[in-house]
């Protein structure tokens, strides 16, 4: 199952837009999130994350109106800090981590929406469903280093899980249900400049 998981990655990344090494971009991981807030029992919201992604993109334009985003993320790295949960989280009641081994994103357009502002329309793949869904996103800046150019994006989406077969949920009495049906996802990117 590994191995097609790595095969399913490759050729994800080999749909990525030809556009140049030197128009591309790369994720700097050590400083990049990827995030998720649900809120448990109407009381509160509870976070997690997903500790190996990849990210893709490039574009020919110095204003990103063309830019080409891509991501995979792998399912078995969730955590929530709580070992119990995120055994939960994998198994067929939500992600199916074994079955459905990865989440992807394949982007379809990047509107400027001003400035800064952005609005990047893709489709979202989670447990074997997919669905078109619309991340607001906001360039932070981009740095010249010794390094090179290094650049910083934060993009957010709610999503209802029950649209992608994530419908586990239990009632407390004079409650509710135990887990909303709606999930904020944020990613908080640094990308560096490929040479």
């Amino acid at each position: 199952m590994k191995g097609l998981a790595n095969l399913a990655f490759i050729a994800f990344i080999g749909i990525f837009p030809a556009m140049g090494q030197e128009k591309g971009w790369t994720l700097d991981k050590s400083h990049s999130k990827v995030e998720f807030t649900i809120v448990h029992m109407a009381l509160s919201e509870v976070s997690g994350r997903f500790k190996e992604f990849d990210i893709t993109f490039a574009s020919s334009k110095e204003d990103f109106s063309d830019a080409a985003i891509n991501a995979t993320i792998n399912v078995a790295s969730i955590t929530t800090d709580q070992e119990r949960r995120d055994n939960h989280l994998k198994s067929n009641d939500f992600f199916d981590a074994v079955q459905f081994p990865t989440i992807t994103f394949a982007g379809k357009s990047f509107e400027k929406v001003d400035e800064k502002k952005y609005r990047i329309i893709g489709d979202l793949t989670i447990k074997g469903v997919t669905k078109a869904v619309t991340f607001n996103a906001e360039h932070k800046g981009t740095l010249s280093t010794q390094q090179g150019p290094v650049m910083g994006w934060k993009a957010t989406t709610t999503i209802n899980r029950f649209d992608f077969n994530l419908k586990w949920n239990a009632m407390i009495e004079n409650v509710g249900l135990v887990a909303g049906e709606d999930v904020t996802i944020s990613l908080n990117l640094e990308l560096r400049k490929q040479k």
